[in-house]
């Protein structure tokens, strides 16, 4: 049985989950899910803990207004049962797991003001709204939600027993009658505007609620009469529609659009006070307990802190938003390191998970990245065909190789001399770049493979390189001669291929969910290992001393491997997407995965694999010409 590794941090925010970034009441946390997990983080002292419990992505996330509890709900496949999950914030356990009543999505949740109550609402495919007794865990009273899909539901701020579901073109308020157990609706009286509303705020005395729109005004109702009462700001509609909306203590309204705009809105004139411009569409807004300042998240992966007077954002936090193609250290140098994404290099502190740098290059996509190992320079490899390297302190640009490959560079790797590139392409062509101080000249083109080129890995003389690619084949390669040296054969996509430390063998992983071991003098598979039961295997790493590897892919999890035995000791949960890239740290004290989500994953590495670290050390007896 494989036991859990022990995740030290997460650099990551999935800013798609509406109203899905929370300050808890506390003033000290910051709660936001992340695939299956919900990252609980100190704002102050920057440590992070995690609750999991969920087994697919969290859609929504909600905390009562003391901070005592946490609700979260999930998505699955149609059909499927979807939970919703009370967490006891204070012991950060799961106090309640609410099953059976809602299937395939969690749309909505809401907690009442005095904390006796939870309610919940599917998505389309389920169309029920429930209310839970939380000491209990039990549900209360239930009803359909009708045909229109509810898009977010809302308790008074000042009743257990009333509240309000927005819609596509409709507004419901509901009436609980907890003693004998239903729940009634009334229809809201819109007259003739027909909006889509996205996000409600009730305000402070139950009297009124404003309610985003997809068109991208704010629509505000008496809760009394049930009935419409205006619409604004005046002569200003908010591009790509209002995602969420919040109210602060004097009456104010903030809103967050699609097109990334922050804007206060005057309550009783329903006019623009001010606004702010932030990177991507804003999703949540999360206010302090004074209610002066806020966190704002968007889409883009970002969270801001902002003023809620001058509304003046302050980048706070900051992310990978797609998928994460690639992760690399510098040579002997844990502190650091590099992944890179669509339009952008970044560079990471391991310790205080800080953004060091970011290397922009808008509208293209960086498929690979690699430290020389003299540290001098970032190599990358981009879809437009070009080989880009950048100073690895400032991100400057020190040089580029035009029309390297065509339809796109997908692997580049660095020999240990630093005096040459070996790329490899889409086509799948492996290329050798002579770089010299002001010239970059081709000295090989080496056209074998017939599919991308996946991956490139060079051995330490720099004499030899083995690339994989997608047609089924590793070829080593001579780097004097440029010929091929042995090609091995499997019916698989290979995806990533690494040496032995002592080079006498190559790992492989690939589409055929097998991890194989290769002779590096015959070509011959040795064993192959069964690396997942449910999908692709994209990444593999080897330890230094070569006792253990890790492997990630398909299955979103981290895998520990012994190498002798081929027994997985050690499984990591908490990726949402597809494992796109796993490496241990050069100091081997952890490791690194990156996914198809954007997110970075740091994984302790486990004490057995340390200990393994430990023995290789043990000081030999040195040999003549050496320094002890």
């Amino acid at each position: 049985m494989e036991t859990e590794l022990e995740l030290s941090a997460v650099i990551g925010f999935k800013g798609t989950v509406a109203d899905g970034l929370i300050l808890h009441p506390n003033n000290e946390h910051l709660l936001f899910p992340l695939g299956t997990t919900i990252v609980v983080r100190h704002i102050i002292e920057r440590t992070q803990q995690f609750l999991r419990g969920h087994d697919n992505n969290i859609s929504v996330i909600t905390v009562s207004d003391s901070g005592k509890y946490i609700a979260s709900g999930q998505q699955t496949h149609m059909g499927f049962q979807a939970d919703v999950i009370i967490w006891d914030f204070d012991t950060m356990s799961i106090l309640h797991r609410l099953k059976l009543l809602h299937k395939v999505l969690i749309q909505s949740l809401t907690f009442s003001f005095n904390e006796m109550y939870l309610a919940s609402v599917g998505g389309q495919d389920d169309a029920n709204l429930v209310i839970w007794d939380i000491e209990s865990g039990n549900a209360v009273c239930g009803n359909p939600t009708g045909t229109n899909a509810v898009n977010r539901i809302c308790f008074y701020n000042n009743s257990d027993d009333r509240l309000i579901s927005i819609h596509d073109y409709q507004v419901l308020i509901w009436s609980a009658d907890y003693s004998n157990k239903k729940i009634s609706n009334d229809l809201v009286n819109l007259g003739q505007v027909k909006r889509k509303f996205t996000c409600v705020v009730i305000d402070h005395s139950d009297s009124f609620a404003y309610m985003g729109t997809k068109t991208g005004d704010i629509v505000e109702i008496s809760l009394e009469k049930a009935m419409y009462k205006r619409i604004g700001p005046v002569k200003r509609l908010f591009s790509l529609g209002i995602n969420c909306i919040t109210q602060v203590p004097n009456g104010d309204i903030l809103v967050g659009a699609g097109d990334g705009t922050i804007a206060k809105i005057d309550h009783s004139n329903m006019r623009v006070k001010s606004e702010a411009e932030v990177l991507g569409a804003v999703t949540s807004f999360s206010l302090t307990a004074d209610g002066t300042h806020c966190f704002v998240g968007t889409d883009k992966a970002t969270i801001y802190w902002s003023d809620t007077d001058t509304i003046e954002p302050e980048l706070r936090n900051t992310c990978h938003y797609a998928q994460i193609n690639d992760l690399a250290f510098p040579y002997g140098f844990s502190k650091v390191f590099a992944t890179c994404s669509i339009n952008d290099i970044r560079v990471w502190n391991s310790k205080t998970r800080q953004e060091l740098l970011r290397i922009e290059v808008p509208g293209l996509e960086c498929h690979s990245i690699d430290f020389l190992k003299n540290g001098k320079s970032i190599i990358s490899g981009w879809n437009d065909g070009k080989i880009r390297a950048f100073l690895p302190q400032s991100g400057k640009l020190l040089y580029v190789i035009n029309d390297a490959h065509n339809h796109g560079v997908t692997v580049v790797a660095g020999t240990n001399d630093c005096s040459r590139i070996v790329s490899g392409g889409e086509q799948g062509e492996v290329r050798v770049w002579s770089i010299g101080s002001q010239t970059q000249v081709m000295e090989a083109s080496l056209k074998e493979h017939r599919a991308r080129v996946s991956d490139i890995k060079i051995n330490a003389n720099d004499d030899q390189a083995v690339s994989s690619s997608h047609d089924g084949s590793c070829i080593v390669w001579d780097l004097e001669n440029f010929t091929r040296i042995i090609c091995l054969f499997e019916s698989t996509m290979f995806k990533q291929v690494v040496y032995h430390p002592d080079e006498s063998q190559l790992l492989t992983a690939g589409s055929d969910r097998k991890i194989t071991y290769w002779d590096c003098y015959d070509g011959q598979a040795i064993r192959m290992l069964d690396g997942s039961d449910s999908g692709e295997i994209n990444a593999i790493d080897i330890t230094k001393e070569g006792e253990h590897c890790v492997s990630g892919g398909e299955d979103k999890l981290v895998k520990i491997w012994n190498y002798d035995e081929g027994i997985c000791y050690n499984q990591g949960t908490g990726h949402s997407g597809t494992i796109t890239r796993v490496k241990i740290s050069p100091d081997q004290s952890f490791m690194v995965s990156v996914g198809s989500e954007g997110a970075i994953f740091i994984w302790e590495t486990p004490k057995e694999v340390i200990e393994a670290k430990a023995d290789s050390e043990m000081p030999e007896a040195p040999e003549d010409g050496e320094v002890a």
